[in-house]
């Protein structure tokens, strides 16, 4: 699943360009540069996400709109929506039996402040009956 967010750039006077995303309204950013523009959009992308994991909030899924610019979050935040994704509506202590650990070390894998290892991923993927698959861009 990919989990690239489509996002408008519009010219703002003066210079600049201001960019919102489809999907998260709270999500917003600005730059001097397109190039500019696309990290600043990243890092709020991740920050808006990271925080509506930390608080428990819906992860919307991104929409399509194959005509706008997309950008994905971090590498933590993404492996953190997608583990909470496959969990489902699995109780957390599930996973955790499932994985023969702690409730608070399954929480971590939640966690974008965390890095569990790929070691860690990849078994607690195949315990929710899912595959890990990589990718670079």
């Amino acid at each position: 699943m990919s989990l690239a967010y489509p996002y408008t750039v519009e010219p703002q006077e003066g210079g600049g360009l201001f960019v919102q995303f489809v999907d998260l309204e709270e999500a917003f950013t600005e730059g001097a540069t397109p190039e500019e523009a696309a990290f600043n959009a990243a890092e709020v992308l991740s920050g808006i996400l990271s925080h509506r994991l930390e608080q428990g909030d819906t992860i919307p899924a991104p929409s399509s709109a194959p005509d706008l610019a997309h950008t994905a979050p971090s590498a933590e935040v993404q492996a953190a929506i997608l583990l909470r994704q496959a969990r489902g509506d699995r109780p957390l202590s599930d996973l955790a039996r499932a994985l023969e650990t702690s409730w608070a070390a399954a929480q971590r894998l939640e966690d974008p402040r965390h890095w569990p290892t790929l070691k860690q991923l990849d078994r607690a993927a195949r315990v929710l009956g899912k595959r890990l698959v990589l990718s670079l861009e």
